[in-house]
């Protein structure tokens, strides 16, 4: 009668039978063989050299192919391979071992480009442009366009010519990486299908962090999510398109939530013409112009829970004669500000905690060391339906100021606690002039458009 000891003797002897057997087949495969059973290809069993001095770019080539026509991954031992001009079949899935496995630009057009794929996988990999002039016709270290499928992970880009990772028509996900270097931006996305930046680290770019930018205004959907941006510049001159740590240009529907963004030389993250626009739980901080920007024609914009020290101004959701419009502003805590920019600033100057101009609410902010304004409530006749309630205003130049212009809109300003400014607590502009006396005192002064009470001054 067959017992449980013997069912586990008789088991155990053929699993230890078929051990022995495929040990033995498999001394007589070939080595890409081999490779296959342990679930990849070997880049170094079809004639790609780690360490290699001369140029791979055509076994490396012969290596994608093959694995792109069995539908394969490869994997790259540790080492240095320089090559140039790869274009990456419909299928690659490339991994190496982080911070070893470094593929380095060798010169003379790009490093990486694909068009058209179904499904691009890259993760473990160093991708190394060595300051190196790259080809007109290329966007990045990275040329990735119209990718179906894309994932980058675990992966640093260093010393790109251009932007370190440029994407067109992307769908997919660029996580835990690091890209450094770059002389133009380390992440550009024009034209998303659907897209995930998150828990990368960018930085010592010369024009910008991460970049989701679309040709016409349209939904994008992008979330930018958990990054690290820091150190960016603006080589490329002008008052805003550069030195940006994020920037959404024309895209709806972008979430940009629980980053970490420092000095930048204009803002730590900017939005120019993107609707529905979330920018919530970031921190930023030393921004060399506005740290928090919607701007442009845009409608919708939630900016909340956000962390702004040290910037020129802090948040501005304005350019209502642009269209720009919609917004709520809560939560949020703007300090030690500064009347310095990156130019000569325009009147009233530098130095505002909030600006806003139509169909806002303001609430539940706490604004400290802004020496112009604590609160800038419309610009000249551009001010429509906006409420400012529940702030603190500390140690300002003037703590609000609302625009009285003619035909400027409603503004309800109630309930704030103003404390320790310098000038008044909240005053009447004509454009950049003040002109009424102080309102927390006065209310409204006879303008029908406004209405200031209950607010504690001290």
């Amino acid at each position: 009668m067959l017992n449980r000891r013997t069912l586990l003797a008789q088991t155990t002897g053929f699993a230890i039978m078929g051990l022995s057997l495929g040990k033995a087949a498999g001394k007589n495969l070939p080595g890409i063989e081999k490779a296959a059973m342990r679930g990849a290809i070997n880049a170094t069993e079809l004639g790609v050299r780690p360490g290699a001095l001369d140029d791979q770019s055509k076994a490396f080539t012969k290596l994608l192919r093959d694995a792109h026509d069995r539908d394969m991954p490869v994997f790259l031992p540790p080492g240095i391979y320089i090559v140039s001009n790869l274009s990456l079949p419909g299928r690659v899935r490339l991994s190496g071992v982080p911070g070893a496995s470094r593929i380095v630009y060798g010169g003379n057009g790009h490093l990486i480009m694909a068009e058209r794929a179904e499904h691009i996988e890259l993760s473990g990999l160093v991708f190394d442009g060595s300051n190196r002039w790259m080809g007109d016709y290329t966007q990045g270290l990275l040329d990735l366009r119209r990718i179906a499928h894309l994932v980058v992970d675990n992966c640093q880009m260093t010393g790109s010519g251009k932007n370190g990772l440029a994407l067109e028509h992307a769908w997919g996900r660029i996580q835990r990486s690091e890209i450094s270097g770059a002389a133009d931006a380390g992440i550009y996305s024009v034209e998303a299908d659907g897209l995930e930046i998150s828990g990368n680290s960018v930085s010592d770019c010369a024009n910008g962090g991460i970049l989701v930018h679309r040709w016409q205004a349209a939904e994008d959907g992008t979330i930018v999510s958990g990054n690290r941006i820091e150190r960016i510049q603006a080589r490329g001159g002008g008052t805003g398109q550069n030195g940006n740590g994020i920037n959404a240009f024309r895209a709806g529907n972008v979430i940009i939530s629980g980053n970490i963004v420092s000095d930048c030389a204009f803002s730590a993250i900017r939005a120019n013409s993107s609707s529905n626009l979330q920018i919530t739980g970031n921190t930023c901080s030393r921004s060399g112009e506005t740290a928090v920007y919607s701007e442009f024609s845009f409608e919708g914009a939630v900016i909340g829970n956000n962390i702004v020290d040290g910037a020129a101004n802090g948040i501005s959701i304005v350019n209502f004669n642009e269209g720009g419009r919609m917004g709520v502003c809560s939560g949020n805590i703007v300090r030690n500000l500064s009347t310095s920019g990156p130019y000569p600033a325009d009147a009233p100057g530098f130095g505002d905690g909030i600006s806003v101009e139509a169909d806002t609410i303001v609430s539940g902010n706490v604004i400290e060391n802004a020496p112009l304004y604590g609160m800038q409530i419309g610009w000249g006749p551009f001010m429509r339906n906006v409420v400012a309630t529940g702030n603190i205003v500390r140690k300002a130049g003037t703590g609000i100021a609302v625009s009285v212009v003619e035909g400027a809109g409603t503004a309800i300003i109630s309930d704030n606690v103003i404390d320790g400014v310098q000038n008044r607590a909240i005053v009447g502009q004509c454009w950049a002039e003040r002109v009424t006396g102080d309102l927390a005192a006065s209310g409204n002064a006879g303008y029908a458009h406004l209405t200031v009470e209950r607010n504690h001054v001290s």
